[in-house]
């Protein structure tokens, strides 16, 4: 039987004309869980990963996974088995990585608005560092510490002012950005923080944005860092890592980051030219190491065509994957089954009640109702963002290991969706 991998989908791949995963006929899993359905490739989780590791063989590097990016406690698992610690943006991410086995010195707490109860409850479990975002940040988490009679470990998130050529949603390192503090005003508050009693200085942070499929933003956010690094120190205040944060993207649709070690060899052989090599470093991919890894499953309910568009209406939409109506987003769409007939030219729409909800523009295919598609490169900031608009459940999920299969979450229910409101007392 011949077998056809899809761009940029290492571990998906047609077998004849049916579409698998690594050993796992995706059409066999549709069967048994029905759709929509989210379905993982743990071999493509991995090698994702080992791209980062091979590139930081011998050095001194914390690679700490984005759990925004997907926190299915099964996935956050894999990592936290796999050595990794992870990057968080609130108490509830906090308790999913305790509850998955990740270590809290592994945790770097990220995010703009912490409130006290997060930073007292990252303190008690304690936590590897808080990445703080704001000079008001620090204050109130230097008070927070002292009422408990501890020092905040701390790195201060720095924006560079550097454009990462991607969507403005995703753009986090400019100066109109919400996030970090200000290049001009980062010694400053160096200098702030290594005079209050409830904080501890113990690195500095920078994450400039997400899907980047470029070397130089890279490049040019290191060199300001590492100017950074110098001037604080001559200030007299030790950094003892560099957090270069995560943001490297992947291929959609014929998109070309660069692979993870060519990217960390280029910005490895610049630490070292600085002098800044043996340096303990810290990372937080995210993207980079499940978005290929996923596929949305999903039914074709009915074909409607149209004087100017055709419509492709299936059962998954944009409470499943809200990054086409968010961002303008691109993935994939191929069937489970491909069929010999000429394609037509469909919008991919789901059935939510709005005109938002479409998961993809003039697509090529030939199709019948009840017909079975996958919605490519899923497994970022998919099920992360999925909600319960128009009352439907979040999707089941699957992890797929060879031709061995697991479930990690189950189809939520009407009842699960309801189960924490309370109907008013009759009168």
């Amino acid at each position: 039987m011949t077998s056809q991998n899809l761009p940029g989908q290492p571990h998906i791949a047609y077998r004849g004309n049916e579409l698998f995963s690594e050993d796992v006929r995706l059409s066999d899993l549709v069967k048994e869980h029905g759709t929509p359905l989210f379905v993982y490739s743990k071999s493509a989780m991995l090698s994702a990963l080992a791209a980062y590791q091979r590139g930081f063989a011998g050095r001194k590097v914390q690679i700490c996974y984005a759990m925004k990016a997907n926190p299915a406690l099964g996935v956050i698992q894999l990592f936290a088995q796999a050595g990794c610690g992870f990057d968080i943006v609130s108490g509830g991410d906090m308790d999913r990585v305790l509850a998955a086995g990740g270590q809290a010195e592994k945790i770097i707490f990220s995010g703009v608005g912490k409130t006290r109860a997060e930073m007292r409850r990252a303190l008690e479990a304690g936590i590897g560092c808080f990445n703080v975002e704001s000079e008001a940040e620090l204050e109130v988490l230097s008070e927070v510490a002292l009422s408990m009679g501890l020092r905040a470990p701390v790195s201060i998130r720095v924006n560079p002012n550097v454009d990462p050529m991607t969507h403005p949603y995703i753009s986090t390192g400019l100066k109109g950005n919400k996030f970090g503090i200000a290049h001009e005003r980062v010694v400053r508050t160096y200098q702030r923080a290594a005079t209050l009693a409830g904080i501890r200085v113990v690195g500095i942070d920078c994450h400039i944005g997400s899907q980047i499929t470029q070397e130089e933003p890279y490049l040019d956010a290191m060199d300001r860092m590492l100017d950074l690094v110098e001037a604080i120190e001559a200030a007299g205040i030790p950094i003892q890592h560099i957090d270069f944060g995560g943001g490297l993207g992947i291929d959609y649709n014929g998109d070309t980051p660069p692979p993870a070690d060519r990217l960390w060899e280029k910005l490895l052989a610049k630490l070292d030219a600085r002098g800044f090599g043996q340096r303990q470093l810290m990372i937080e991919p995210g993207r980079s190491l499940v978005g290929n890894a996923g596929v949305c499953l999903t039914e074709v309910l009915y074909l409607k065509p149209g004087e100017q568009k055709n419509f492709c209406i299936i059962d998954a939409a944009m409470n499943d994957l809200p990054r086409p109506a968010m961002y303008q987003a691109f993935h994939q769409i191929v069937p489970l089954q491909s069929r010999a007939e000429a394609p037509a030219t469909w919008d991919v729409v789901g059935p939510i009640c709005e005109s938002g909800d479409w998961i993809g523009h003039d697509r090529a295919l030939a199709v019948q109702p009840g017909d079975l598609l996958a919605v490519l490169s899923a497994g970022a900031y998919c099920m992360s963002m999925a909600s319960n608009y128009n009352s439907r459940g979040r999707a089941a999920e699957i992890l797929v290991e060879g031709n061995q299969t697991r479930l990690i979450r189950q189809r939520e229910t009407i009842a699960d969706q309801m189960r924490q409101e309370i109907l008013l007392l009759n009168k």
